[in-house]
């Protein structure tokens, strides 16, 4: 049963190689993996802003709840036990505060970081136009 439903993108090759990781480990069953940048995603029907998805990471609870930023992550480390002592970390408010400020500063900087090539063409992928309209913001 699957509790927890994680947006990514797999054009990012640090988003992808972390995901892809997590997606190997005991417990992933229970996590659905959506990768934004592919050409059927789409970010209303899902009940997340289109915008914001392709910025900062999400994630759903089963109950709706969304989940954005480093709870994403701690709501993941929370369902692969071999990342327990994460979600432990996670709890002291100290730490949790340099967590929140290394997610802020990889936020940042990953549009600048080397994207995957030809993974998917333009034409068909909604991850284009979406992120072109941010652009303009």
């Amino acid at each position: 049963m699957q509790m927890l439903t994680v947006y990514y993108d797999e054009l990012c090759v640090v988003c992808s190689a972390e995901i892809n990781h997590y997606k190997k480990q005991s417990g992933s069953e229970k996590i659905r993996f959506v990768d934004i940048s592919a050409p059927t995603f789409d970010a209303n029907l899902e009940g997340i802003d289109p915008f914001q998805v392709h910025k900062i990471m999400h994630a759903k609870k089963q109950n709706g709840e969304l989940l954005t930023r480093v709870d994403a992550f701690i709501a993941i480390w929370q369902l692969l036990p071999k990342y327990g002592w994460l979600h432990r970390f996670s709890q002291n408010l100290l730490l949790r505060k340099l967590m929140d400020l290394g997610y802020n500063i990889f936020a940042a900087v990953r549009p600048y970081l080397p994207r995957k090539k030809n993974q998917h063409l333009c034409e068909v992928s909604s991850f284009c136009e979406t992120h072109q309209k941010m652009d303009r913001k």
